[in-house]
């Protein structure tokens, strides 16, 4: 019972966290050390309730993702609109094959992701203040191919724990030229190949190791994780079509110097 509250709140917390810019991965670490939810299935269980929150953006965009799919011939705009995210998908996912098994060993602690939040504050303060009034893209669709790939090379930064997908894919789209709302569409698009990959791999890996309470466990994470992110996502764009991002960079500012303090008086391990 214990594990199912655990798996409950890690649910909740991936959810509201997925597709802001202040880190999900790291969010989950955070808490995760507080409620005492750490190890191999924990690192897992983080990785796999993802998809639920995709499946949150699948089913807010499914509209647009129905009309892409019957317009899938080359040339047409489904095919574009794929195309380029595919291509967006590749630099992070190739990086990704080779790193994941030391950024696991090595990367998912609280001082990492401390770390990573700060920094990544810091590049969003710089980014959006230099970028944020310049785009020249409002909507999604317009973006290129080359611009794609620079996106996906942004979301490289994203393996790093705590420096956030969804921050890194916004910051990306920012600097070649797209609008805030426009690269957070954009962000959710690229995450539903980026993270069903994730956890198609986890899963299969892990698949024959897990019991019968920790499918029990994954479940629950994954239903409130897609309950949660379904609401999270519709506010989110709501919010970036009148406010700027510095309220996320100012949150992950104090979020990571608080980690920093609890770490220094070993309160976080």
């Amino acid at each position: 019972m214990e594990l199912l509250i655990k798996a409950f709140i890690m649910g909740i917390v991936e959810g509201l966290t997925e597709f802001l810019p202040i880190s999900s991965t790291g969010h989950l670490i955070i808490v995760g050390s507080f409620i005492n939810f750490t190890g191999k299935f924990a690192t897992m269980f983080e990785i796999v309730i993802q998809l639920g929150a995709i499946l949150a953006v699948v089913y807010y965009y499914k509209g647009k993702i129905f009309a892409s799919l019957k317009n899938l011939k080359p040339g047409d705009w489904g095919f574009n609109l794929w195309f380029k995210i595919f291509i967006a998908f590749i630099p992070a996912a190739v990086i990704g094959l080779f790193t994941h098994k030391y950024i696991e060993e090595h990367l998912f602690s609280p001082f990492t992701v401390a770390i990573a939040l700060i920094v990544g504050a810091i590049m969003m303060i710089v980014i959006e203040d230099t970028f944020g009034k310049r785009y020249k893209i409002d909507n999604m669709d317009k973006v290129d191919t080359k611009k794609s790939f620079w996106i996906g090379i942004a979301q490289v930064m994203s393996l790093f724990p705590g420096m956030s997908r969804s921050a890194s894919t916004i910051m990306g789209g920012m600097l070649v030229g797209l609008s805030v709302k426009a690269a957070a569409e954009f962000s959710f698009f690229l995450a539903i190949p980026t993270m069903l990959a994730a956890t198609g791999f986890e899963l299969i890996k892990s698949f024959t190791a897990m019991s019968l309470l920790e499918w029990e466990a994954l479940t629950v994470g994954f239903i409130m994780s897609f309950i949660t992110a379904l609401f999270v996502v519709d506010k989110f764009l709501s919010y970036l079509a009148k406010h700027p991002l510095k309220p996320f960079a100012y949150y992950r500012l104090i979020v990571g110097l608080l980690m920093l303090l609890l770490i220094s008086e070993k309160i976080v391990k």
